[in-house]
This record gives structure tokens, sequence and C-alpha cells, in this order.
């Protein structure tokens, strides 16, 4: 069996045997669901519902405001109580549409219905992927109709399948390649038939290999469909890792995958993609993992989206104690919770509450120049040098040396023995001089 890989990462801690063999479990929602209008990257979307109005499963309750953005649907049905402000995941507070459940899930004319996608244009698949609101679900949230609507469509000759779940602990996507690897097929050849010329490669890390053979049965026969082997190594899903390790192709941060031939997207995103073009579901669900040592029972869940996260701690049976630290997504590029009672949205892919703040424990101290940092960058850096000039407010010589095109994944934060924080400090200088670009 081959592997591919990349220059560079790291072998973190796994922690995925808390919840790797725990098959999905359905939740239903128990209080009223918010609907943050800014879930993706780009401009949130405009309310189109107002108080008081009646609104059914997979109804469109706000729209895309933007080339960049996307549509946001109602998971359940019932009445708007408010649209209003509400705090998200980050902290910051975006406008919401709250919704009053009615415990009916009344759904919208023919949802959930079959549709042959060998019927539809091209257009009318992209334009079905807008209106279900699908959006990149690894964490990024970048409007998947505009994706799949590059300027040359026909230099597209890969469609990878990001199934590298690399980041520790999460095994939503695992789960989802071993229970419903149909939907995953299914939604890679509704892609393939935008690009005559693809060939479609659903990439597995090594460390998953239930998932390759499950994959590579549902592939069986598909002429233009193929399972490629990675090597297990953080951050072997990233976009460019991943692209890179399956193509041998190299992009920068000025480019996008479409410029290396590429299209690339999420085990999520294409069952979304499935549900939206051949099921008409659009976007109104999602697989969380909840997992830690904090919590009593970790468990896969697929949930509505709107759903509070506090809701969702009860299906793990609650904690153990009081966490140290609960994270949003993976503990390498996830961010730290400071409240529960807020949405679950397209791009929430866990709840990872820990016993023990391990990050707290370590108090920095001076670079020792060791070059760890050097050596685990997948981007080829220095982030050592970069770091000195970061700190220092030295933009110009941090972009002279090419920290725009950090990843921010955190390898060289968990390499460094002197516990700096490299990628925090990055993430802050890329900021400033994004900023100071858009201003010019």
């Amino acid at each position: 069996m081959s592997q591919a890989t990349f220059r560079g990462g790291v072998h973190p801690y796994e922690g995925k045997e808390l919840s790797s063999e725990l098959p999905i479990k359905t939740v239903m929602p128990k209080g009223d669901l918010i609907f943050p209008m800014a879930q993706h990257i780009g401009a949130p979307a405009a309310p189109v519902v107002a108080k008081g109005d009646k609104v059914l499963v997979g109804q469109k309750i706000g729209e895309a405001s933007g080339f960049i953005s996307a549509n946001i649907c109602s998971s359940v049905s019932g009445t708007v109580k408010a649209v209003e402000p509400r705090m998200l995941l980050n902290g910051s507070t975006a406008t919401c549409v709250v919704i009053e459940n009615d415990g009916e899930y009344t759904g919208i004319d023919g949802l959930g219905q079959d549709r042959d996608y060998t019927k539809l244009s091209n257009d009318e698949i992209r334009e079905i992927v807008k209106e279900a609101g699908i959006v990149g679900m690894g964490g990024a949230g970048f409007p998947t109709n505009v994706k799949l609507a590059p300027k040359q469509p026909d230099q597209i000759d890969y469609v990878l399948v990001n199934g590298a779940e690399c980041e520790p602990y999460l095994t939503s996507d695992y789960r989802q390649m071993l229970e419903c690897p149909e939907e995953i097929v299914g939604g890679l050849k509704v892609i393939l038939k935008l690009f005559d010329k693809a060939k479609g490669l659903i990439c597995i890390e090594d460390n998953k290999p239930e998932a390759i053979a499950k994959m590579e049965a549902a592939v069986s026969g598909e002429n233009r469909i193929a399972v490629k082997v990675l090597k297990t190594k953080y951050p072997q899903g990233g976009e460019r890792t991943l692209i890179s390790a399956a193509t041998g192709r190299k992009i920068y941060s000025a480019k996008l995958p479409a410029d290396a031939g590429c299209i690339v997207d999420n085990i999520s995103t294409v069952i979304a993609i499935y549900r939206a073009v051949c099921k008409q579901t659009p976007l109104i669900t999602r697989v969380m993992t909840l997992t830690g040592d904090a919590f009593q029972t970790p468990v896969n869940v697929d949930v509505r989206l709107g759903c509070s996260h506090a809701e969702l701690v009860e299906e793990g049976g609650g904690f153990k104690q009081n966490p140290a630290k609960i994270i949003s997504g993976g503990p390498m590029m996830g961010f730290a919770m400071f409240d529960l009672n807020v949405p679950v949205t397209k791009t929430s892919s866990s709840i990872l509450a820990m016993t023990e703040d391990e990050v707290a424990q370590n108090e920095p101290t001076p670079c020792i120049r060791c070059g760890r940092c050097v050596t685990v960058c997948p981007g080829n850096l220095v982030p050592q040098k970069m770091a000195e000039a970061a700190m220092n407010n030295d933009y110009d010589t941090f972009v002279s040396l090419n920290g725009m095109e950090c990843y921010e994944c955190g390898s060289c934060t968990y390499a460094c023995p002197a516990k700096r924080p490299l990628t925090q400090t990055f993430k802050q200088a890329r900021q400033h001089v994004a900023a100071q670009r858009r201003k010019k």
C-alpha cells in the first residue's frame, strides 16, 4: 500500500480511540434554535424572515449577500422568535435568526425526494449547491458553489476528497466514511460531472485501514475514482499539504487549488453536495465529535444546525468534572470556548473537553535556536526569524520571510521546546498585514 506525504509535519497524540468506534448518533434539538447569518467566509447572509413568521425545514431564512457569501436554511419547522445579535463560538456577535421549534419538522416541498443528477446541467447543479447553502465544512467555510465554478473548468484534472482528518481527537469524518460511503461516492460523482477531464481521489491517512477498505469497496468499478492512501502526519489534511501529497503539485497563499488543477472538498461537504443535488435536502445538519477525557461518554453525533452546544454536552453524559479547557475543533487548530450557550454552525466539528490545560502549565522561555520549528514547518518557513520580526512589529521583514505563507497549523508551536506561542504570533501578524493591504 503506497503512502504519500509532504515535507515537515508532526505526530501529536491522536486521541481518536476515545470515539472512533462509536457509531454516529442522531440528536434532536430540545430548545430554541439560533442561526447566525455569518457561518462562512465572506459577507454575512441577509435575513429574509421576520419575527412571527412560520418556517419549514429546509426553508431559506438567510440569503447570500455577495459573491462570496452563503444562504442559511432552517433545520426545523416553527416560528421566528427574533432576529437579533447573539454571541457566536468565537465570542463575537452577529445577527441571528432565533426559531422556536414546533417539534413537527414539517419540510418544504420535495424535501428528501430523489433527483437524478445526470439529467441536470452543470449550471443547475451549481445553482442547487448555492441554494442549499453548502460551504467548506472542514473549518474554512468557503462557499462551495464558488469553488465549483473556477475560471477554467476544463483545466481541473483532480477532485480531492479530504478524508485525512489529521486533527487529533476528531472522528466525525472517519465515522462517515464507515457509515455512509455511498453518499461520499455519490457526491464525488456529482462534482466530477462538472469537470469532464478530472479524476476523483478520496484521500485517507493510513491510520484508518477500515475506512480505506470501506471506501475502496465503494469505488470498485468506478473508472474515474480511486482511494489515495496518505502517510499519517499532521497537517496532512491541510489544503496545500493535501495537494502536495496527493498530486505532487504546489500552491502558495496567493493561489487557489484550481490554479494547480485541483478542487478540494471535505468529506462532510461532499456528503452535503450529494444530499442537496440527489436528495433535495439543503445543508441543515452536520456530524460532530464530542470527546476528551472530561466527557463521561464520548460520542459522534449528527446534529441539526442551530442547536446549542450546551444541549450536546448532555449527549456525552455530561462532564466527569469541570473541564480545565473546552475547545471547539481539535487541539491544534481549534479555539478555546468560554461559553457553551452558543449555536452549532456549518463549520462546528467538535467539542473537546479536557481535564487539564497543558498549554497553561507551560510558561514560554527564550528561543534556544534549536531549529525544530524549521524542521516541522510544512511551508518550508523559518518560524524563529518570523516570530522575532512579528514581535518587533517589523512587518516588512515578516513579509519578506514569507510569513504570509504560514498555514497557522500549529506544528511549530507543538514542536517548540521553549513553548513559545509562535502560531498565535503569526496569526496576529498576518491579520495586521492583511488589514494594511486592504486599506491600500
